[in-house]
C-alpha cells in the first residue's frame, strides 16, 4: 500500500492489482484493513479507527482509492459521488485501437450476478442501464495502445465492458475477451487520476496515480 495524500478528513492509496478494497467471501484481507492499521500505528489511535469506503475497483485494477477518515467526509463524499462531482480519469492498455482516436461510447448494459460479468447493447433492452465514457487515444507502443478514459456513469465493469464491445478488450482481461492473460493475473487498467473539491475545506484535490511497476506501463509512463 502506497499513501499518496492524507488529511484528517480523507485518505487516498495507491491500490496494487489482486488487492481487494472491502472484505468478500475469499476471506483475503481488504486495502481497507490495511490502511486502518496504518493510521492507528501513525496516530498511536486506542481502539477501533474510523475508515469509510466511499468507492471500489476492481480486484485486477490497480490505481487510486479515496477513503474517508471522518464521518463527516464519507457522508459528503458519498453524495459527491452520487451527483458526480468527484471526477475519476483511467488508463487502459489495449491491443487494438478504437476506430476513431477520441470519442463517446454510448451503450445500455445489462448485468449477470451469477457470472460477475456485464454485457454491452447497442439499444436499450429489458432491464439495463445507461452507460456512457468519453475515451481518447493517447500512446502507443509496438503491439499496444494507450486509451484515456473519463466515466459519465457508474455501472458494473463499465469500461471493460464497453471498451470489448468495440473490440478492444483490455490486455490480460480474459472475461471480456483478451486472447491471454498478465502474468501476474492483473488485467491493464488504472484508475490514473482523481480531482475533486474536498469534503470539508473546500480545497481542490488532484491526484495522479503511480504507474504499476512493469516494463509496458512504465515504457507508456516515459
Amino acid at each position: 500500500m502506497q499513501v499518496v495524500y492524507e488529511d484528517n478528513h480523507i485518505i487516498i492509496v495507491y491500490k496494487e492489482s489482486g488487492e481487494i478494497v472491502q472484505g468478500d467471501k475469499t476471506g483475503d484481507k481488504p486495502l481497507a484493513e490495511t490502511v486502518k492499521e496504518y493510521i492507528k500505528e501513525k496516530y498511536h489511535k486506542p481502539g477501533n479507527v474510523f475508515l469509510g469506503v466511499v468507492h471500489r475497483l476492481d480486484r485486477p485494477v490497480a490505481g487510486l482509492v479515496v477513503f474517508a477518515r471522518t464521518s463527516k467526509a464519507l457522508s459528503r463524499l458519498n453524495e459527491m459521488f452520487r451527483k458526480g462531482e468527484v471526477h475519476k480519469t483511467y488508463w487502459a492498455i489495449t491491443q487494438n485501437v478504437p476506430a476513431d482516436e477520441a470519442g463517446t461510447l454510448t451503450n445500455w448494459m445489462t448485468r449477470n450476478e451469477k457470472q460477475n460479468k456485464s454485457y454491452a447493447y447497442d439499444r436499450e433492452v429489458p432491464g439495463a442501464k445507461k452507460a456512457v465514457l468519453n475515451y481518447r487515444v493517447i500512446g502507443h507502443s509496438d503491439r499496444y495502445h494507450l486509451l484515456e478514459i473519463t466515466l459519465l456513469t457508474g455501472r458494473h465493469h463499465q469500461i471493460r465492458c464497453q471498451l470489448a464491445h468495440i473490440d478492444c478488450p483490455i490486455k490480460g482481461d480474459l472475461k471480456y475477451g483478451a486472447r491471454r492473460s498478465n502474468p501476474d493475473g492483473s488485467i491493464s487498467l488504472l484508475s490514473h487520476r482523481v480531482q475533486f473539491t474536498h469534503p470539508v475545506s473546500g480545497k481542490e484535490i488532484d491526484i495522479v496515480s503511480p504507474l504499476p511497476n512493469d516494463a509496458l506501463w512504465q515504457s507508456f509512463g516515459k
